[in-house]
């Protein structure tokens, strides 16, 4: 089932949609009148407490950089205020001179999770959507920490959708920026699978619901410019699309 999170007047709930329509999806509750499309506002999937990233999952990114799979899973952390919507706008900062996208399959946790043994993963992963792991690749080659070249606001694009009844092992994932694609791959290239990642990492700090993991890129990062759209897509889940802009262009003048 493909789950939304929208806005309608001022309410905000998780939807299905079929036809066109949202329908509401809270329990407890009359069955509500389906809602156009028109009439909603899409959201961020979720508001996450933590978003955690792995680096150099995939063996053929970590091929195209010539560095070695990490032992262990390579992990670090973006600010829940980083995370943006599907087609909301990523801002590229003026202090960075090299921003560029990273296509990648999110994990949705759907139950707070601590010490969780892998093969008891899966009832604790609410779905999966997709994500870009915005980067500002400059500032990466700089710092010893990765905060500063991952953390600017709208450096997580997470949507359209969770999709909560899918195996994800064996599925695509591209990255297309402007009809281009640029990124291509399969989750199978995956060094530590979703539920090896979440089993790790619940063993470090406690996965709350709505917590988002991203589970690393596939070979072809690359630049993205003002006036570029950037869109991850994989296979039975959706397409995550944004516009990219240019953070100046949105200043007031002084006057």
């Amino acid at each position: 089932m493909k789950v939304y999170r929208i806005r309608h007047g001022e309410k905000i709930f998780y939807a299905t949609l079929e036809d066109g329509y949202f329908q509401n999806l809270a329990t407890g509750q009359p069955a509500s009148v389906p809602i156009p499309v028109s009439e909603c506002t899409l959201l961020p999937v979720v508001v996450p407490s933590k978003i955690i990233c792995v680096g150099l999952n995939y063996k053929a990114h970590a091929a195209e950089l010539g560095m070695p799979i990490p032992d262990d899973p390579m992990i670090f952390l973006k600010p829940p205020s980083s995370v943006v919507g599907d087609n909301d706008a990523i801002l590229l900062p003026s202090a960075s001179k090299q921003v560029d996208f990273e296509g990648e399959l999110a994990i949705i946790m759907g139950q707070t999770s601590k010490n969780v043994m892998e093969q008891d993963v899966g009832p604790k992963i609410f779905g999966y959507t997709c994500a870009n792991d915005v980067t500002a690749r400059d500032f990466q080659r700089i710092d010893t920490l990765f905060t500063r070249a991952k953390g600017f606001d709208t450096f997580a694009p997470i949507g359209p959708c969770i999709e909560t009844d899918i195996e994800v092992g064996g599925l695509g994932i591209r990255t297309i920026v402007n009809d281009k694609v640029r990124q291509e791959g399969n989750i199978s290239d995956m060094q530590y699978s979703p539920a090896e990642l979440v089993s790790y990492i619940s063993h470090i700090m406690t996965l709350n619901p709505g917590d988002v993991i991203l589970t690393g890129t596939p070979p072809g990062i690359g630049t993205l410019s003002p006036g570029d759209r950037v869109e991850v897509e994989i296979e039975g889940i959706g397409k995550l699309s944004n516009p990219v802009v240019d953070e100046d262009s949105l200043k007031t003048p002084v006057q």
